[in-house]
């Protein structure tokens, strides 16, 4: 009888062990993320790799999406280039920062197709275009990071360097990279 009642027992007690995973997922999904940019009026323009490099945009390996390091670039194909603290300030820097994360956010979405997918912003690396003498890279990087949490909210947290470079590419003012785990 005891044998009787356990294998009635232990599949009730996996179903509510799955019940409990399933309620735990529908927690992180409490609104649309695209929806979301449509409110902050975001429009994403996927950024096209610059003639003469050869790289992916992003890659994935399993549950995780490597983006290539990316930068300010304007809808109209202009970068926003110059050295923070030298010719930009650091507002601007910021700003240029956020611009890179919805360029970022664009590629994610291509790779992806669908933003909701994201479980974790997982690690960021940011990279400012400053002089050897600037030391507020986290200021501008934070452009980045409040983004991503504004748009991702708990699931947009994420470990994250910021560093100054004496030069970028093309003059950018800044280039970052980021990591992202996906639901699979």
């Amino acid at each position: 009888m005891k044998y009787l009642i356990l294998v009635f027992l232990i599949p009730l007690i996996g179903c509510t062990t799955q019940n409990k995973k399933t309620d735990k997922n529908q927690e992180l999904y409490d609104y649309d993320v695209e929806q979301k940019l449509v409110e902050m009026s975001i429009e994403l323009n996927v950024p096209k790799l610059p003639p003469g490099l050869n790289f992916e945009l992003a890659t994935q390996s399993n549950n995780l999406i490597y983006l290539s390091g990316g930068g300010p670039l304007l809808a109209n194909g202009e970068l926003i280039t110059g050295k923070v603290g030298t010719d930009l300030t650091v507002e601007q820097g910021y700003e240029a920062a956020r611009l890179t994360a919805i360029n970022q956010i664009s590629i994610l979405k291509k790779q992806i197709g669908d933003l909701n997918k994201v479980v974790k912003i997982v690690k960021v690396f940011g990279m400012v275009n400053s002089s050897p003498s600037f030391t507020e890279h986290p200021k501008v990087i934070n452009g980045y990071s409040d983004f991503l949490i504004e748009v991702f909210g708990e699931r947009g947290k994420h470990s994250r360097s910021a560093v100054g470079m004496s030069s970028l590419p093309w003059n950018i003012a800044c280039e970052i990279e980021m990591i992202v785990q996906i639901k699979e």
